[in-house]
């Protein structure tokens, strides 16, 4: 067969993929908000009962005499090496509008001025429930993490956070209502990247957008297995019944949240909360942004190997949107990055060589149309932030490509470093990237 023919088909193939997916998360995000906005009107401004503040006022004695407090959120922040970026995030905490909290900040071995840094805002804020919890080595992100969360957090809920995060006031409000749902497990948020005007910081900010909307569709349908740690909340029983985070991946996040699927995820949900309202930092540098997909797709590799039995899985614990769909995707989605930008470049020449730019015209209307619509439906922008990025988005499709390349380097580095997706290490440690570490964030009011 024509290898030129071939590389049309694959091409081809990939294309109708992409477009029958876009047109899944559009129609899936809208059903979306149509069930927020019931949700929403049911709940009202209602807090649960556990919620309440006379609970808030027997916190200081209660939390000392019990190991779970009811109402309680235990947010863990996980540092290494943060001292331009922890105190944006404990300002962001401190402005929260639920006022039942604690504060843990594991340090993991720091060699800069990280802990001294959390010390003083103990010390300037003494109101603030804020404990400091260092690592004398550097264990790795996960280990850290389950560290403070077995021997300090008291919390009925735990929500996690990076050290370069900061949450909206109501984010932890927002996230609380999930769990009025009996079956809810863990409540996935809704994470945007700082404004950044640089090629790299728009693309980002492009790629979050469109891939936090795809998950409205997955939280609808029930099949969410990926939830990341920026602003993740989960009850803490759940946590002490899977024995909190693994650490023979380099994605501790995706691992808690699959283990957690494993468990069923008819009766352990994952959701997606819009409202629940996160920001980070995007990576400096194109080689920050090489190293940070190639940790993700490793690591989310590892943990698809790890809990392939709910790929086809025939079991009544799981729905069959995540055997049947949602896992066989994110097998098929590993595959198609392989493809992708060669047929991409190819049938530019092809479009190019024939005179016939129909192909790719469909292909970068069909990025923009979406792009443009992802940005207009968001309802979190400014209308500020809604223009400007409306202006950003015919760059999209060429962004995209560049993140494709990015995609394809990270799976070609995989599969040389294949033994480890298998036979995983016992222990990962980590290092943090370089942070921009800008003034205060400004967040919206409650």
């Amino acid at each position: 067969m024509d290898i030129a023919l071939v590389i049309f088909w694959l091409f081809a193939g990939v294309s109708i993929l992409y477009v029958v997916h876009f047109g899944l998360y559009l129609a899936g995000a809208n059903f979306y908000d149509i069930w927020q906005q019931r949700r929403k009107g049911l709940r009202g401004v209602r807090l649960p009962a556990a919620y309440q503040p006379e609970c808030a006022a027997t916190a200081n004695w209660t939390r000392r005499a019990l190991p779970e407090v009811p109402g309680l959120v235990s947010i863990v922040i996980a540092a290494h090496n943060e001292e331009a970026v922890i105190a944006r995030t404990l300002d962001s905490i401190r402005r929260s509008t639920y006022p039942f909290f604690e504060v843990l900040v594991a340090d993991d071995a720091s060699g800069d001025l990280t802990g001294r840094l959390v010390r003083d805002y103990q010390l300037r804020h003494p109101g603030m429930d804020l404990r400091l919890v260092r690592m004398h080595r550097n264990v790795g992100k996960g280990a850290a993490l389950n560290a403070v969360l077995r021997r300090f957090a008291h919390g009925q809920f735990v929500m996690t956070l990076d050290a370069d995060s900061v949450i909206e006031p109501d984010a932890v409000t927002n996230a609380l209502s999930y769990f009025d749902d009996p079956y809810v497990a863990g409540v996935a948020a809704n994470v945007q990247i700082m404004e950044e005007a640089t090629a790299l910081g728009i693309l980002q900010r492009f790629e979050h957008m469109i891939g936090y909307r795809s998950k409205k569709l997955y939280s609808l349908l029930n099949c969410e297995f990926v939830v990341g740690g920026v602003a993740s909340t989960y009850r803490m029983r759940v946590l002490r019944k899977v024995d909190f985070y693994d650490t023979d991946t380099v994605t501790e996040d995706i691992g808690l949240s699959a283990k957690i699927t494993h468990l069923g995820n008819r009766r352990f949900r994952m959701v997606y909360g819009t409202d629940v309202v996160a920001k980070t930092e995007g990576v400096l540098t194109f080689r920050a942004l090489a190293k940070q997909r190639y940790r993700w797709k490793y690591g989310c590799i590892q943990n698809l190997i790890k809990y392939r039995s709910m790929t086809l899985s025939p079991s009544p614990r799981y729905t069959p949107t995540l055997a049947y769909y949602r896992m066989p995707m994110a097998v098929l989605s590993e595959f198609t990055l392989l493809v992708s930008p060669l047929a991409w470049t190819y049938a530019v020449y092809w479009s190019l060589a024939t005179y016939t730019p129909a192909l790719i015209i469909g292909s970068y209307s069909t990025i923009t149309a979406y792009t443009l619509l992802t940005v207009l439906m968001d309802e979190h922008l400014s209308p500020g932030e809604r223009t400007k990025l409306c202006m950003y988005a015919p760059t999209a499709y060429f962004l995209f490509y560049i993140m494709d390349l990015v995609q394809l380097a990270a799976a070609v580095r995989c599969i040389a470093r294949s033994r480890g997706l298998v036979r995983r290490p016992v222990l990962n440690t980590w290092t943090s990237p370089q942070r921009a570490g800008s003034g205060a964030v400004v967040t919206r009011a409650a």
